[in-house]
C-alpha cells in the first residue's frame, strides 16, 4: 500500500512518507534514492530540462525566426461591465482599478475594452480604448480621456 495516496480524514495530501526508517517500513536502506549515481549521493539536485545526460530538447530542437514578445506593448486590461463597481459619476484610471482589484495583470499602460454594458456615467482615463468601449461609455453620458504613455492628457494642438 502506498502511504502517500492513504489519506486521513480532513488531510488534504494524505500521509508524508518516513523514508530511511528500516528495511521493513519498504522505503529503508537506500531511502528510495537507488543505488548510485548523481540521486543517490547529497545535496544532488538537477537543473529544469536536464534529460540524463542525453542533449536536451531544447537544444535538439533548431532556433529560426523573429520572436516579436520581448518589444510587445503589455497593457492592464478592463472591460466595460467592470466599471459598473464604481459610482455614478466617479472618475476611473488605473489607480483606481488597482485599488478596486478589478484587473489581474497590472502593467503601467491602461486599456478599456467594450464587453458588456455600462449603466453609470463615468469619467475614464486610460491609454487605449476600444471602438466598442468609447462608444458604450459615449452612450451612458460618460467621458473617455485619452492619454499619453506618461498617463498625461496630451496637448492639442
Amino acid at each position: 500500500m502506498d502511504l502517500k495516496t492513504v489519506g486521513l480524514k480532513g488531510q488534504k495530501h494524505g500521509v508524508r512518507r518516513r523514508i530511511g526508517r528500516g528495511v521493513g517500513s519498504g522505503m529503508g536502506k537506500t531511502s528510495t534514492r537507488g543505488h548510485k549515481g548523481w540521486g543517490q549521493r547529497s545535496g544532488a539536485s538537477r537543473r529544469p530540462g536536464y534529460e540524463g545526460g542525453q542533449m536536451p530538447i531544447y537544444r535538439r530542437v533548431p532556433k529560426r525566426g523573429f520572436s516579436n514578445s520581448s518589444f510587445r506593448t503589455d497593457y492592464t486590461i478592463i472591460n466595460v461591465f467592470d466599471l459598473n463597481a464604481f459610482d455614478d459619476g466617479a472618475t476611473v484610471d488605473l489607480d483606481a482599478v488597482i485599488q478596486r482589484d478589478l484587473a489581474s495583470k497590472i502593467s503601467p499602460l491602461f486599456k478599456v475594452l467594450g464587453n458588456g454594458k455600462l449603466e453609470k456615467r463615468l469619467t475614464v482615463r486610460a491609454q487605449k480604448f476600444s471602438k466598442s468601449a468609447l462608444e458604450k461609455i459615449q452612450k451612458s453620458g460618460g467621458t473617455a480621456i485619452v492619454l499619453d504613455e506618461q498617463g498625461r492628457v496630451p496637448e492639442k494642438t
